[in-house]
């Protein structure tokens, strides 16, 4: 890339500035100045020729260059430095590090007492939730993009991950509802019933929707929504039912006024991974991510290291 770096100080600068899309930021977190980030900034721009960071209002955002370029950057950096013996250094009680994650709304609640405990070890250290991307994409570029995806085995990801979270998909009703005064629901009330759709795009088929399809069962869909927290706030004091995962509706049966009821077909399990691409395994602020995940959320799983 630059003539005569072989301590890898411009190429962390550009994951730095890349990762960030904000110079004092960058610099805060690899502790150098603004000014010489900036400058690094400059020779950047001189390198590839191109801007990298542009300005839109207060904030900077990536040039279609540098969106392209960052993937690589994250799967190189590591192994240059680990070949020249310049290994990253991680520190949680220091780093700023930002990690990016693509989630869902009821997963990083779900997941809470993992940031909880990753904030507490490391202060500086951020998050970045994302939507999960409503059009299919190539998986291992996606994967690249982000530091972890937490989705459903069965959707064409084949990385590294372990398992986070199990839970099994209910029928949400108001408590008052007289089609589950008994505590069940029958099929013929599930299919009478206005039914809240959750779709999270072409791009993820979920386990409910695929066993629905499987039964051929039409539910009468009358709403549709693109978060699972918002269906037990929407289903509360109507005449609306939906499937979501049974401790959405636990959690918020106080605030919603909802019940969760079995479904009229045999169980169905959520089974929710957290997978990453294999270019992040030996990039130490990751890999410290992962073994708290795992100690927090999977005891026993194995995570490359």
């Amino acid at each position: 890339m630059a003539n005569g770096d072989p301590d890898l100080n411009l190429l962390i600068a550009l994951r730095a500035l890349l990762e960030e899309a904000n110079v004092t930021r960058a610099g805060e977190r690899i502790g150098l100045g603004q000014s010489t980030m900036s400058s690094a900034l400059a020779r950047l721009r001189t390198v590839f020729q191109d801007e990298l960071l542009v300005r839109v209002g207060r904030d900077y955002e990536l040039t279609p260059l540098a969106r392209e370029i960052l993937p690589q950057v994250q799967l190189t950096l590591p192994l240059l430095a680990q070949a020249l013996g310049q290994d990253e250094l991680f520190d949680p009680a220091t780093s700023r590090r930002r990690f990016s994650i693509q989630i869902s709304d009821y997963a990083a609640i779900e997941l809470r007492p993992l940031f909880d405990l990753a904030s507490a070890a490391a202060p500086g250290v951020r998050f970045d939730f994302l939507k999960l991307p409503p059009e299919p994409t190539d998986a291992e570029r996606h994967l690249l993009a982000h530091d972890f995806v937490v989705l459903t085995p069965g959707i064409g990801i084949h990385a590294e991950g372990f398992e986070v979270l199990r839970d099994e998909y209910v029928v949400v009703a108001d408590r008052d509802n007289p089609r589950v005064a008994d505590g069940t629901i029958s099929e013929a009330d599930f299919l009478a019933s206005p039914f809240i759709r959750c779709d999270f795009g072409r791009a993820h088929v979920m386990p409910i929707e695929r066993r629905l399809h499987e039964l051929d069962l039409h539910p009468r869909v009358r709403v549709t929504t693109s978060t699972l927290v918002s269906v037990p706030l929407i289903v509360g004091g109507t005449d609306l039912i939906g499937l979501v995962p049974r401790r959405l509706v636990e959690r918020n049966a106080a605030v919603t006024g909802t019940v969760a009821i079995p479904t009229p077909f045999d169980p169905v399990e959520l089974i929710l991974r957290m997978w990453w691409h294999p270019a992040h395994t030996h990039d130490p602020a990751h890999a410290w991510f992962r073994e708290l995940a795992a100690r927090t959320l999977a005891p026993g799983a194995t995570v490359p290291s």
